[in-house]
């Protein structure tokens, strides 16, 4: 068999050489209608998690300190593991545990060894590959976050696992097969007299990754949708002898998408169970939403199909049971159910923590390394929907950074704007030492810089579709700020613009807000050409922003993160003097909101 490249033949359609789960019986035999002997009723267990997005401390790195929230939440794959054991312990049938993907991106511990000391350079273990191996899962499938740090160090990722890594509609370029296993049968054992079962687990990444990281995997990977993916691959493990069978998918259940329709859904999974027969059940992730138990009825079967989402980061575990019988020599499902349980009711697993203690002490003393010293504290707070210096300093190194790289290009003469968004609410740079952690906590995303050249008319349409991320509020009606935005349009996806003047009047229509554009006093044209400064997600087409899917004029493949280090480091000192510009606000009627 040819494998495809960076997947090994342990994990290949791992059907043929699956493992055994061991458990003893549930329940005794009862009666039928009619007198009919009713088979032993056994119970399979099946817990879930997703998104944990380099979490394995419950540690918050950009405050350094445990991770808390306003309802008490706890984080970390040592949490998830505690909780694991716990249930398995407890269980009277065999457990299995999943994983629906986005693994490892999403904290500096995540970021360091795919960075600073990226394992792909050093022969180190990744910290997920270590925690996870200790939990013991059956399979994870990837999510659009797997592939930020290219396919190499991905492909490390998965041989360090002592399980599969599912992917099904990843498909390779160069092979029309799937890059991943697509799925695997487990033979589990329910007890000494009772025949194998066998559970089908197909794995589903999300297409959008196609367009969030085309520079690491256009010409290698495509994308199929993952409805027809589900359609195909369903059946064949029916055929090969699967008795369950579940999905583990990188997609939410909204139906909806962030980008335009060029690509397959990016939250299909409510559809995949209404459209394709056979499924049992469907573990989701990618929404970061808490979805306990949810039915989902086949329109060509009439079947109830189970769906859990467990949130995010490990603060949930998706617990889903199956009741099964023996009927006329085949197995069928009775009865199933799902729910959440909270992470914060257990003391982190001490053998995870263990396995990983040595790099997250590394990755706390990097992240509290000085980097400058600030005149005055600079917060986030308020970016939304205010103009901030401390959002500004973003726009102000993105600025520098390509004047500098075109000041010899055919673009040096053109006006050079930039484009930052609010990424987190609770950043803070401390007036006095700033550390890596405070930046990190700026700028949570591993986005690379580029840019590109708009006209005087896309400025306008990009800042009125940005515009969108607010509620109409009538003239002399009360802002709140807390509910200013629309929360159907994430702080991600809402962007502010350095280098023209502009007012966004929140008591008109969306796509009639921008009622000034301008250019120290003078109306922005419409043929006026820009140099725009914007993040790798954004002009990829993250968010399905207008105009700014083109040809970069600059891309060095620069991390922003690191960009904002460097500058502060090289100034030895972050002055707002140096970089903040009130160059936009909020109206009604050309009265400022705030």
């Amino acid at each position: 068999m040819t494998l495809p490249t960076g997947v090994s033949r342990r994990s290949v359609l791992a059907a043929s050489a699956a493992a055994t789960v061991a458990a003893p019986l549930v329940s005794s035999s009862g009666a039928q209608a009619g007198g009919t002997a009713v088979e032993k009723t056994y119970r399979l267990t099946v817990l879930g998690t997703s998104d944990t997005h380099g979490n394995v401390y419950n540690w918050d790195y950009y405050r350094d300190a445990e991770y808390d929230d306003s309802a008490h939440n706890d984080v970390g794959v040592a949490k998830l593991a505690a909780l694991v054991n716990r249930l398995r312990a407890e269980a009277t049938g065999p457990v299995l545990v999943l994983d629906a993907g986005d693994t490892i991106q999403g904290t500096p511990l995540a970021t360091y060894y795919a960075k600073q000391e990226p394992i792909t350079a050093t022969g180190e273990k990744h910290p997920m590959a270590r925690a996870m191996n200790v939990l013991h899962y059956d399979a994870v499938t990837l999510g659009n976050h797997e592939f930020n740090y290219g396919l190499p160090l991905l492909n490390l990722w998965i041989r360090q696992l002592g399980f599969p890594a599912l992917a099904a509609n990843a498909i390779s370029v160069k092979t029309g097969k799937p890059a991943f296993t697509p799925y695997v049968i487990k033979k589990v054992s329910l007890g000494r007299h009772a025949p194998t079962l066998r559970v089908g687990i197909l794995g589903l990444t999300n297409p959008g990754s196609a367009i969030w990281d085309r520079a690491n995997v256009e010409g290698k990977l495509q994308f199929a949708d993952m409805i027809a993916t589900a359609a195909k691959w369903v059946p064949i493990m029916r055929a090969r002898g699967a008795d369950v069978v579940l999905i583990s998918a990188h997609g939410g259940d909204s139906g909806t998408s962030s980008y335009g329709p060029e690509l397959p859904n990016e939250n299909p999974t409510a559809l995949i169970a209404e459209q394709v027969p056979g499924i049992d059940a469907i573990l989701f992730g990618h929404a970061h939403r808490e979805v306990p138990q949810r039915f989902v009825t086949n329109l060509k079967t009439g079947e109830q199909v189970l769906l859990s989402e467990p949130s995010k980061w490990g603060q949930r575990l998706t617990k889903m049971d199956f009741d099964i019988t023996r009927v006329k020599g085949q197995w069928k499902i009775t009865t199933k159910a799902a729910t959440s349980l909270n992470t914060n009711t257990v003391e982190a697993d001490p053998k995870v923590l263990a396995a990983v203690r040595g790099q997250h002490e590394k990755t706390v003393a990097y992240v509290n390394q000085v980097v400058a010293a600030s005149t005055v504290e600079l917060s986030a707070a308020t970016s939304r929907y205010e103009d901030t210096p401390i959002l500004d300093y973003i726009n102000k190194v993105q600025t520098d950074t390509v004047t500098a790289a075109l000041a010899a290009s055919e673009y040096a003469s053109l006006p050079v704007l930039s484009i930052a968004a609010p990424f987190s609410r609770t950043a803070v740079f401390p007036q006095g030492d700033v550390k890596i952690k405070d930046v990190a906590g700026l700028y949570i995303y591993d986005n690379t810089l580029e840019a590109v050249v708009l006209t005087g008319a896309e400025v306008k349409a990009y800042l009125e579709y940005s515009a969108k991320y607010f509620v109409t509020h009538a003239v002399g009606a009360p802002v709140n700020p807390e509910t200013i935005s629309d929360p159907a349009v994430p702080d991600y996806n809402y962007d502010v613009l350095s280098g023209v003047d502009y007012d966004i009047d929140i008591s008109k229509p969306v796509g009639s807000r921008i009622t000034r554009l301008q250019i120290g006093g003078v109306d922005v044209a419409a043929d006026a050409r820009f140099v725009v400064a914007v993040n790798n997600y954004r002009r990829s087409g993250g968010g399905s922003f207008p105009g700014i899917v083109k040809t970069q004029v600059y891309n060095e493949q620069q991390e922003i993160r690191q960009l904002l280090i460097d500058w502060a480091q090289a100034k030895g000192r972050i002055d707002p003097a140096d970089f903040s510009v009130r160059n936009w606000q909020l109206v009604r009627e050309g009265v400022p909101v705030f």
